[in-house]
């Protein structure tokens, strides 16, 4: 089912997002629209705020298939990388946006047991992206910070 996308000044866009207790049957099927809602949009990921849900849930697929993540967690970053993004909650906006090149990312697959991956490239700068949005944090925010170091 293809979910309605929050766009911003909803306040969901800046609440931190409650970790999932337990992968539920709700989750899992969460999880799946919101991979729906995603490609329907044609975006490369979604976190569970974008669709309303103040829950820790992003999905993913950079071109290598779906990824669900639930609870995740960056670990380490390394090296740094300069390039454009956009998002599905802020339609028409793009801008460059400096991120880590590399990540290491912790949480839980849908069988609700631990998983570790590493990223780098779009993916990593996805994994940056949607794990920010559970913590209310948008990528304009970043472009605030740039600007603030160039002074």
């Amino acid at each position: 089912m293809i979910l309605p996308l929050i766009t911003v000044p909803d306040p969901i866009l800046r609440q931190k997002a409650r970790p999932v207790k337990k992968v539920s049957k709700r989750i899992r099927t969460l999880a799946q629209n919101m991979l729906e809602t995603m490609y329907d949009a044609e975006g490369v990921g979604l976190a569970a705020p974008q669709v309303g849900v103040a829950e820790r849930v992003i999905v993913i697929d950079v071109g290598q298939g779906p990824l669900v993540l639930i609870n995740p967690k960056l670990v380490s970053k390394s090296g740094q990388e300069r390039d454009v993004e956009g998002c599905l909650s802020i339609p028409g906006r793009r801008a460059y946006v400096t991120r880590a090149a590399k990540v290491k990312v912790t949480g839980l697959n849908l069988e609700g047991k631990k998983i570790e991956l590493e990223g780098e490239g779009i993916l990593a700068r996805a994994l940056q992206h949607e794990i920010e949005h559970l913590d209310g944090i948008l990528f304009i925010d970043h472009l605030a910070e740039e600007r603030e170091e160039k002074r």
